[in-house]
């Protein structure tokens, strides 16, 4: 079977091929598919795991002693625990502030022995903040306190691609065609497993394919993955910082539209591959890295290799417009250090919009509970709760329900003299 063509690229003013055009021509049907309306907003690297070979140091044990507490480590202070089998590790030391798990001692590997006992798990939010050469030199600081004789043992990436304008159609699974046999299509989501976290939600839908030892394809609404756990601000800043990969419409993020995600996700073995079997066209010889910031320089090989392995079809043949356009067009983008002084610094907030609002809605009944117990009249209530630090989320919240400020107030009002009325006022 012949390898599938891609439909033209036709300048609409002058008909003529143009590689960067937007509107698509069937080379056989004749019809045309305008994807003018598609807005990239990021492709980045969302998940590096780097592993390392050594020797657990003595002292690295007794930290998970007491499973669940917060100990000291590297310098810093970090959460301590168990991880399940699934790992492959029997233990973690977390601190979610730095973005940073490690899992150390691995389960087929004895404690005495030299072996792969560490793998070191980064959040976006710290691959966001360093260059991929800073990045590894904090990874391997935090190696050579965990392990002697220390080797990297290769690192896993996930690259992904968040855009709006464009869904996956109906007929998804169908039209992907791709040598895995793994496929999952997940409609009207309850739990789903995102690495290392469960997001709930229930709407929406998400498909996977291929296998986690391998290659894997995700398309899944990010604007909803992201608000089940509470990190929708975060990715917003993202999307908005990172407008510029439009340079026609630097504002082209809409906060009204559901934001998609194209992810692949790269087993270490298959970067071991990768490296292994491509070739530097300069000097001829084998990538061979071991490590993220070596292979970081071939993120955007990665991510057209992987775009090939799975091939979405317009139909048999040809590639559908979409898929040539984010295998073409798209470029990994990868933090650049900038000196301290250069840097702008701002405070990052939570709005109402980030989540499902139901922690607002739980303080404010634990309040009206509270506020019955010790007698506090609703207008004195309500003056306190605006001189609140977290009275903005709430106020938002609410007027997101269409409710202002003297509505909201009417709110507590009710609720407070229906607990009198019901529990009495001091009970």
């Amino acid at each position: 079977m012949s390898a599938p063509k891609d439909y033209y690229r036709i300048d609409i003013e002058t008909g003529k091929e143009d590689p960067k055009s937007r509107l698509f021509c069937d080379p056989r049907a004749g019809g045309f598919v305008d994807l003018s309306n598609v807005r990239i907003l990021a492709c980045s690297v969302d998940t590096v795991r780097q592993l390392y070979r050594g020797l657990i140091r003595p002292e690295i044990m007794c930290l998970f002693e007491k499973p669940g507490t917060i100990v000291d480590f590297a310098g810093q202070r970090w959460h301590s625990g168990r991880v399940s089998k699934d790992s492959g590790y029997q233990y973690k030391l977390q601190n979610a502030d730095l973005g940073i798990i490690l899992l150390v001692k691995n389960f087929n590997a004895k404690l005495e022995n030299i072996g792969p006992h560490l793998k070191i798990e980064v959040s976006p939010h710290a691959i966001d903040t360093f260059s991929p050469e800073r990045l590894q030199e904090r990874l391997d600081y935090y190696a050579s306190h965990v392990l002697t004789n220390v080797e990297r043992n290769q690192c896993a990436v996930h690259l992904a691609l968040d855009l709006q304008g464009w869904q996956p159609p109906a007929d998804l699974v169908a039209r992907m065609h791709c040598r895995a046999r793994a496929a999952r299509d997940i409609s009207g989501i309850k739990e789903i497993q995102w690495t290392l976290e469960s997001a709930t939600y229930g709407k929406g839908q998400s498909y996977l394919f291929g296998s986690a030892g391998g290659v894997q394809l995700g398309i899944y609404n990010k604007t909803e993955q992201a608000r089940a756990i509470d990190k929708l601000d975060y990715w917003e800043g993202v999307w908005r910082r990172r407008d510029s990969f439009d340079e026609t419409d630097p504002d082209n993020y809409n906060p009204e539209q559901d934001v998609w995600r194209v992810e692949l996700r790269y087993h270490h073995s298959v970067i071991q591959q990768f490296a292994s079997g491509s070739v530097d066209l300069h000097t001829n010889q084998a990538i061979e890295t071991n490590s993220y910031a070596a292979f970081a320089p071939h993120l955007d090989g990665l991510w057209r290799y992987g775009l090939r392995q799975f091939k979405l079809l317009a139909r048999p043949g040809y590639f559908e417009p979409i898929w040539t356009l984010i295998r073409d067009d798209v470029r990994v983008d990868l933090p650049v250090d900038s000196l301290v002084d250069e840097t702008e610094y701002k405070r990052q907030y939570k709005t109402s919009r980030g989540f499902s609002g139901k922690n607002v809605e739980l303080f404010l009944g634990n309040f009206v509970s509270l506020l019955a117990r010790e007698r506090v009249g609703a207008r004195k209530a309500f003056y306190r709760l605006k001189d609140w630090e977290c009275w903005p989320v709430i106020r938002d919240h609410y007027a997101a329900k269409g409710m202002d400020e003297d509505g909201l107030y009417k709110h507590i009002k009710g609720i407070l003299e229906e607990r009198h009325i019901r529990w009495g006022r001091a009970v």
